[in-house]
């Protein structure tokens, strides 16, 4: 039987600014699929990273004071203290200062040279440094005061320089035909449009390469020109995944990417320049690229100049780590935009975490530590409403692939926690409180049946928030190797010892 490999990027983010909420929820998402077909038997690659070149970069380490390449070693660690501070389970950290992703990106200009898909030229027109992208004429916007902004509201200037053009007005035909070829390449279905619409309007060539500044890979051959940042940056998927050795086991279990998770902003680059350029170096496209919504903050678009970004560091401080990533995926259909609020966070938190399942956990292991010898019971024959409920979690695991396979993780949760009130409700309509003291081995059926149930539900949340649901897994006893899916259908042991137990969610 071949391996089942999986292989999840993030976009590499950009150096010149703070991690905030954004690219918490964006390293979430990869988190948890990552975590997910990990505990399903999946051999994972799982990478993220700081894109580090630029005129963006090298004007912010102007700023600052310092050498680019000390401005990046900086930033690039907050990203890092970032992926520590929300538990997430990277395999590589990728940095585009590296030896090994210059030597990619120089072969892959190579190829693509070899070709016949780059030529020299001059490049006119208009370019957004915040955004590091170039814009047409019908893209622009004139304000009153006479500046020019591209869609995304950056500032855009004239630059007329030499440079190397990517033959991408040659790719129309050729994308069009992937993306019908491949219905499931782009998704949700919004971006699709937007992104087929774009390439049936027709494609000009790509200008890859810059001479008005130096902080960037240098082009073979040619070291006047520098890569344009979008190629350089790209091309951390493929460096990652062992490339340019084509041959080499990695590249072989691991490309073409599983999934790209990027935001709806950098669509473009990632659903239309990226296929093509891998095309055109006779390299597989990526099997699906997700673009996802943007928060607000309190219904207000967050932005340094109005001051309310949102560090998701003092997100975790405040409130806890599990709880903040569950709140994430939870809140907002992932796909669409969202607005973050304090007040929905601690709601969120005190009904879904502290009342509904980490009361139905505490109540559960209390009675049987209380009442069962500190043991996991011996139950009678299941009745109909036992095998109800074990039958109820033990569907959740292909509910939950089949949900985060299509990155819809709010209804992988809201089918949770379904469960988790089916198994309330049980609970209240059984009453082991009263049944201890009328029908000790119905009392004793009920509570396994309730810890079973539990513990399915705990092992297939790990990947949301796998600190708490450890905890509650150690609360029942399971062992540590018994953790991943190939054990949801292995019931509790009979007369396993429970630790004592503990408040899992406190409220806020």
């Amino acid at each position: 039987m071949k391996e089942a490999n999986y292989y999840i990027t993030t976009p590499i983010y950009y150096v010149n600014d703070q991690p905030h909420i954004g690219h918490a929820y964006t390293t979430l998402a990869c988190d948890v699929l990552a975590r997910f077909k990990r505990l399903d038997g999946y051999n994972v690659l799982f990478a993220t990273g700081t894109d580090e070149h630029g005129q963006k970069i090298q004007k912010s380490a102007q700023l600052s004071g310092l050498a680019p390449q000390d401005f990046t070693d900086k930033v690039s660690e907050t990203f890092r203290e970032l992926a520590s501070v929300m538990n997430f389970s990277y395999d590589d950290f990728i940095r585009t200062t590296e030896n090994r992703h210059v030597e990619a990106c120089q072969f892959l200009w190579k190829k693509l040279e070899k070709n016949n898909q780059i030529y020299l030229g001059s490049y006119s027109g208009w370019y957004a440094i915040r955004d590091e992208a170039f814009y047409n004429d019908n893209e622009i916007k004139t304000l009153s005061n006479g500046q020019k902004i591209a869609p995304t509201g950056a500032e855009v200037h004239w630059v007329e320089e030499p440079s190397y053009f990517f033959r991408l007005s040659e790719w129309k035909d050729r994308l069009l035909k992937f993306y019908d070829e491949n219905p499931n390449f782009l998704a949700p279905e919004s971006r699709r449009n937007e992104v087929i619409s774009f390439v049936k309007n027709g494609l000009q060539d790509l200008s890859v390469s810059r001479t008005s500044f130096t902080w960037g890979i240098q082009i073979p051959q040619d070291s006047k020109h520098v890569m344009y940042v979008w190629l350089d940056a790209l091309t951390n998927y493929l460096t990652v995944a062992g490339y340019p050795n084509l041959s080499s086991p990695k590249f072989q279990q691991f490309w073409p990417a599983d999934l790209h998770m990027v935001g709806k902003d950098i669509i473009r680059f990632h659903a239309v320049f990226w296929p093509a350029f891998l095309m055109a170096a006779d390299l597989l496209p990526p099997k699906r690229v997700f673009a996802h919504g943007w928060w607000t903050n309190e219904g207000q678009k967050i932005s340094k100049s109005l001051g309310n970004t949102i560090n998701p560091l003092d997100l975790v401080q405040k409130f806890g780590v599990d709880q903040v990533r569950y709140f994430l995926l939870r809140e907002v259909p992932f796909g669409q935009d969202g607005d973050f609020a304090v007040k929905s966070l601690i709601q969120r938190n005190n009904s879904d975490l502290a009342n509904d399942f980490g009361n139905l956990v505490q109540r559960v292991s209390t009675m049987i530590y209380r009442e069962c010898s500190k043991q996991i019971p011996q139950p009678e024959t299941l009745q109909d409403q036992d095998l109800l409920i074990i039958k109820s979690a033990t569907q959740l695991y292909s509910l939950l692939k089949k949900e985060y396979d299509q990155q819809a993780f709010h209804k992988g949760l809201e089918q949770t926690w379904n469960v988790v009130s089916q198994i309330n409700r049980y609970i209240d309509e059984q009453a082991p409180w009263n049944l201890k003291k009328v029908n000790k081995k119905r009392m004793e059926t009920v509570l396994y049946t309730a810890a079973e149930a539990i513990r399915q539900i705990a092992i297939l949340t790990q990947p949301i928030m796998p600190k708490s649901c450890n905890l509650i897994l150690d609360q029942l006893g399971c062992k540590q190797n018994e953790r991943t899916f190939k054990y949801l259908e292995i019931s509790l042991k009979i007369g396993q010892n429970i630790n004592n137990p503990i408040g899992i969610f406190p409220r806020i």
